[in-house]
């Protein structure tokens, strides 16, 4: 019988640990890095990582992601389980910045810890709102502090700090809901302090303000999600990318007759595509706009 394509995956995997190729505390290749590796779905990628860890070979470590070795806590049997909500909030946060938050599962985090699935939900709640707990802490991570008095130095103070927790937890953005959003206790009083910097524009024109700010620090964001999940899966960069699109790009523009395209590409015109770059100009031009409604 045909195996099935995380089988055959475990199957190397569990040989390169067997032969010392991949030693206790070493950490094994991602979701990500096995979708790439191998060429298959990202379903099969964490089927595969959960396989090795019913088999208690390998285990998530937080911070550093999928290692080799049984969960450190394993327990005796009949022993109630040690839990604490922290680690399981630290454990969710690990899974989803090594392999994407469409991996995490409370079972998978059942597993690190050597419990039920059941026993997680004394401590957490279900999986939504293990979610809303950990973009609550990696919120945390990076405090407001004391705000300035100034109405555009207050909101680029709040922008930076939400790119800032954005780039270090790349699955953030798409944890945070902007038309419904969840009842994290750490956000809204960055809410609070752009509704106060904006009172002058009215309370409508102020919350649509609002949300603007933050739709747009999290669009880009979510741009930066894609862009490391599509380098993980194809192993080029952007800009590697581009440059093999160039010639059909090329064709497209002259086909088209996009004029505006031709002359910005003309005498070899080289775009570095920077996201903070990018971030900080598009920033810079939504604070001009607000600047000139206030006036």
């Amino acid at each position: 019988m045909r195996e099935s394509p995380y089988q055959v995956i475990a199957a190397e995997l569990r040989r390169r640990i067997e032969a010392g190729e991949l030693r206790p505390g070493d950490r094994v290749p991602s979701t990500r890095a096995l979708v790439r590796d191998f060429g298959v779905a990202m379903a099969t990628a964490t089927k595969t990582l959960r396989t090795l860890q019913d088999e208690r070979l390998v285990h998530a470590a937080p911070g550093v992601g999928t290692v080799v070795g049984p969960p450190p806590r394993a327990r005796r049997p009949g022993a109630p389980p040690e839990l604490d909500r922290d680690e399981i909030v630290r454990i969710g946060i690990a899974i989803a910045d090594t392999d994407g938050l469409a991996t995490l599962s409370m079972r998978r985090i059942a597993t690190e810890l050597g419990v039920s699935t059941m026993a997680l939900y004394r401590y957490v709640g279900g999986k939504e709102a293990l979610v809303v707990q950990m973009v609550d802490a990696a919120i945390g991570e990076f405090p407001l502090g004391e705000v300035p008095d100034a109405w555009r130095a207050a909101l680029t103070a709040v922008a930076r700090v939400h790119w800032a927790a954005y780039k270090r937890h790349l699955w953030l953005a798409s944890a945070i809901s902007l038309s419904r959003p969840q009842l994290v206790p750490r956000l809204p009083p960055h809410t609070d302090v752009v509704l106060q910097a904006l009172r002058p524009l009215g309370k409508g024109a102020a919350l649509s303000a609002t949300i603007s700010l933050f739709a747009y620090v999290r669009g880009i964001a979510l741009v930066m999600e894609s862009e490391a999940q599509a380098e993980q899966d194809t192993g080029i960069t952007a800009d590697e990318w581009a440059d093999r699109q160039g010639d059909q790009l090329e064709a497209m523009i002259t086909a088209g007759r996009l004029t505006a395209f031709q002359e910005l590409l003309a005498d070899g015109f080289d775009y570095d595509y920077d996201l903070d770059q990018l971030f900080d100009f598009g920033l810079g031009i939504f604070l001009d706009g607000l600047a000139t409604r206030l006036r």
